[in-house]
């Protein structure tokens, strides 16, 4: 019997064909839906039915569980399910969560009276969603085998995206015909399906041994990481990889206000050409992990975001220029993509099997640290390049140019020099090269 074709792409087509690739693809669907309904359709329901928008404001804090999920991840490490394993078994009890908690929404806040109950299973909701996203995380770490990675990684993100628009925009549009109740109890009735996938997605091949004390759960995940060698340039890495995407982001809307450009057309460059690329991007990034290995996907896409901001600089020169704007935006967000889709598999390569839910909870969350301050620390770059370049009679175009041209490389350069400097390879246990 002849072996199976060994090749780079023989490889992804069978990554693309794995039933292990594809529940978890499935599950991001599961993963999607909740966030957009808290952040998105919740808060317009709200306001459509007169609540104050102060109410509302208030409301949307609900979102919470998702920046602090790690706190109570290591519970998902110690505690197994007595049915379905460790990962699923979690999985399935916050999808019936789910269910309930966005059906019983149907019964609520169509008065006033019941804002308070709305925010409160609002709340239930995004704790259970949360730890959804645990458990999901924690089982793509373990079910998927390297070569599989790649591939999953930039489906799962289409996934993921599908289902917030889902959720957010198209239960907008339908509860103006149908009314909430009706959109919300059907948002729940997925959940069903989404739970068959969990009943029928595979076990991983391995069962690593669970901590055997809540301490073991909460300590041993930081120490396992820590007594890598050079484990904290490693962590240097994971926040700064995007640092430099999440500082451009945090300038391109103003950046394009300056420059002329209407609402409609930020609106499409951003929400549509934008959203386009980027799934785009992350699956070709995955895809093509999985063919050139790690190592090299992290170094050339990570060099190609480094130069996404040349479409900016062009843009600058002259005018309002419409297809050169949609094409710089979609140069920059194709490249974000595709750094992100290597990025993915890098941290699901960091993380430890018998700790998957705690590790990948937290270095999830770092990633999303520098985000917080993207915006302040533009602000005061912008400002600075104003005053130290003498830029203050000039157009606002070339101070937002300045700004974008002096934080992007410099930090995307940083980054990458902490990969130059790690031979992670058998030091660090984590696989780059998958040839």
């Amino acid at each position: 019997m002849s072996s199976p074709p060994s090749g780079p792409f023989a490889r992804l087509g069978r990554a693309l064909a794995s039933w292990r690739t594809g529940s978890v693809v499935l599950l991001s669907f599961s993963s999607g839906l909740p966030l957009a309904l808290v952040i998105t359709a919740i808060p317009d329901w709200m306001r459509s039915i007169g609540v104050d928008i102060r109410v509302v404001g208030l409301i949307t804090l609900a979102q919470a569980p998702w920046s602090f999920k790690m706190l109570w991840s290591p519970l998902m490490d110690r505690f197994t399910p007595s049915f379905l394993g460790r990962r699923r078994g979690w999985m399935a009890i916050c999808q019936v969560a789910l269910l309930l908690f966005t059906a019983s929404l149907a019964l609520l806040g169509a008065h006033p009276a019941t804002i308070g109950a709305v925010g409160l299973i609002t709340l239930l909701v995004a704790f259970a969603a949360a730890s959804q996203d645990i458990a999901i995380d924690a089982y793509a770490v373990e079910v998927l085998r390297p070569d599989e990675q790649g591939a999953a990684v930039g489906a799962r993100i289409a996934a993921y995206r599908a289902a917030m628009y889902v959720a957010g925009g198209t239960a907008i549009t339908l509860a103006g015909v149908w009314g909430w109740p009706a959109v919300l109890v059907g948002l729940g009735l997925i959940y069903v399906p989404m739970l068959g996938v969990t009943l029928k997605a595979p076990e991983p091949e391995e069962h690593p041994v669970a901590p055997r004390s809540l301490k073991d759960a909460i300590w041993l995940p930081f120490v396992g990481f820590l007594s890598r060698h050079r484990a904290l340039e490693m962590l240097a890495f994971v926040v700064l990889y995007k640092f430099s995407d999440q500082l451009a982001m945090a300038l391109i809307r103003p950046f394009l206000h300056d420059m002329g450009y209407t609402e409609w057309d930020r609106g499409v460059a951003l929400a549509t050409v934008g959203l386009v690329a980027t799934l785009l991007g992350s699956f070709v990034g995955g895809a093509f992990t999985t063919t050139m290995g790690l190592g090299r996907a992290l170094w050339i896409f990570g060099g190609l975001q480094a130069f996404a901001n040349a479409g900016y600089a062009l843009l600058a020169v002259g005018g309002v220029n419409r297809p050169l704007m949609y094409a710089a935006i979609g140069f920059e967000t194709l490249t974000s993509g595709m750094g992100t889709g290597a990025f993915s598999v890098l941290l699901l390569r960091m993380t430890q099997k018998r700790f998957s839910a705690t590790q990948y909870a937290l270095f999830s969350s770092l990633m999303g640290v520098p985000r917080v301050f993207a915006g302040p620390i533009c602000g005061l770059g912008s400002a600075r390049a104003d005053h130290g370049h003498a830029l203050l009679d000039e157009p606002a175009d070339q101070r937002w140019l300045l700004a974008l041209g002096k934080t992007k490389p410099g930090i995307r350069g940083a980054a990458i020099r902490q990969l130059e400097g790690l031979k992670w390879h058998g030091q660090l246990g984590i696989t780059l090269d998958d040839q």
